[in-house]
């Protein structure tokens, strides 16, 4: 273990502490802050990409990760109306590119789970609930953080603070830097329900169908005894209120309307959201590191989110790692910012607005384009390779895109 001051993380979700697993497997010592009593188990990220798979390897995670979750080689797109059939790309072409040819679908609070019960067995790392930083000051040789706590406040100092405090990061906005982009104008609707899709939708748990007036995204998750949730996730309408769109008439009318069947749908969560496209204007200013949402949010079509953010966590923990005992001058930390920063919007802004895009694209003609030029990709090996490369993120992290 180093005998330098700890590093500080603001945020204790499956970015925040895969960074403190990934510095305290070097010997660093680390202090997580998380604002909440406990993991947050909403529902929310659940795609694990095979980039992201090898890096939890690396970490250890990967088998319980697998375990918990469940495998999914395919996706498929559909054209509402017909109940068509676009296209359907299947990761297996990938064999030989990656060890896994495949999605996990594994939620997100059971990664951080993971990740802390791991965090843990090292004496030199803490996680700390019911623990808000609220601000903090840089000096030369370290950084002093304010924490917030049921018992008042107090201060603690430490080498490097890293900002993983979500996409209203309280370090993010102390820091001065601009969350560049913009906000989609209606938000995003998930239902959760334990109806078996399975019937039509077994051979490919992850479904996405394209339509003018309202799309749909239908994807299976293990849940937390493992026998299988089904989420559906919807765009709301104009000026629809969150009490709207959870009333049992407006849910039933959704769920009735794409996949109609005899009497009501059983529906375990609502979960609704503001949906953004913002890229912080800067990933470091001094000794302060943004990762995961605080630097970058998306919307969620093609799940690679927090996929990008593991990411950040697995390359600025190595070069810090570095840092701290001294194998590498502290000019390197400037290769986070300028690889990450361009790299989400190439990989994560670009694909997520054209996910989307064409999703929900009304000109039937532009409508038939895209669908044709989908239907061409699928059927030529390479450009499916390809596809399936820059969709799972696996180009991005190739040594090729080092800089």
């Amino acid at each position: 273990m180093t005998a330098e001051p700890p590093i500080l993380i603001a945020g204790g979700g499956p970015v925040g502490v895969i960074i403190a697993l990934a510095l305290a497997r070097q010997g660093l010592q680390v202090q997580v802050f998380e604002a909440e009593e406990r993991v947050n188990d909403n529902p929310r990220a659940a795609t694990t990409h095979a980039a992201t798979l090898e890096f939890l390897e690396q970490l250890g995670l990967v088998d319980e990760v697998i375990q918990r979750g469940l495998i999914e080689p395919k996706f498929r797109v559909w054209n509402r109306a017909p109940r068509e059939m676009i296209v359907e790309f299947d990761f297996g072409v990938l064999k030989n590119d990656t060890r896994y040819p495949f999605v996990v679908q594994c939620e997100q609070h059971k990664l951080a789970n993971l990740a802390i019960d791991r965090l843990l067995r090292f004496a030199h790392a803490s996680v700390h609930f019911s623990s808000r930083v609220i601000g903090f000051e840089q000096f030369d040789d370290r950084v002093e953080a304010e924490i917030e706590t049921p018992s008042g406040r107090r201060r603690v100092s430490g080498s490097y603070l890293i900002g993983c405090d979500g996409g209203r990061s309280t370090v993010r906005k102390g820091l001065g830097i601009d969350f560049e982009g913009y906000t989609h104008p209606e938000r995003f609707l998930i239902l959760t329900t334990p109806f078996a899709f399975d019937a039509l939708y077994a051979q490919c748990s992850r479904n996405y169908f394209s339509d003018a007036e309202e799309w749909c995204a239908l994807f299976k998750v293990a849940g937390d005894d493992g026998k299988g949730l089904w989420r559906l996730l919807f765009p709301t309408r104009p000026g629809e209120t969150q009490e709207q769109a959870f009333s049992d008439e407006a849910v039933q009318g959704r769920l009735q309307s794409f996949f109609p069947k005899a009497g009501d749908y059983p529906v375990f969560h609502r979960n609704i959201y503001n949906v953004h496209q913002r890229v912080a204007a800067a990933f470091r200013k001094g000794r302060v590191f943004l990762a995961g949402d605080a630097a970058h949010v998306n919307n969620p079509l093609g799940g690679l989110g927090l996929n990008f953010g593991i990411h950040d966590a697995v390359e600025l923990s190595g070069l810090l790692g570095q840092v701290v005992r001294r194998q590498a001058p502290a000019e390197i930390l400037d290769r986070y910012d300028r690889r990450r920063r361009p790299l989400n919007i190439e990989y994560v802004q670009q694909q997520t607005i054209a996910n989307k895009k064409r999703l929900e694209e009304k000109d039937p003609t532009v409508r038939a384009k895209n669908n044709e030029a989908l239907r061409a990709m699928a059927a030529d090996p390479a450009a499916h390779r390809s596809y399936l490369l820059r969709a799972s993120l696996i180009e991005s992290v190739r040594p090729s895109r080092a800089q």
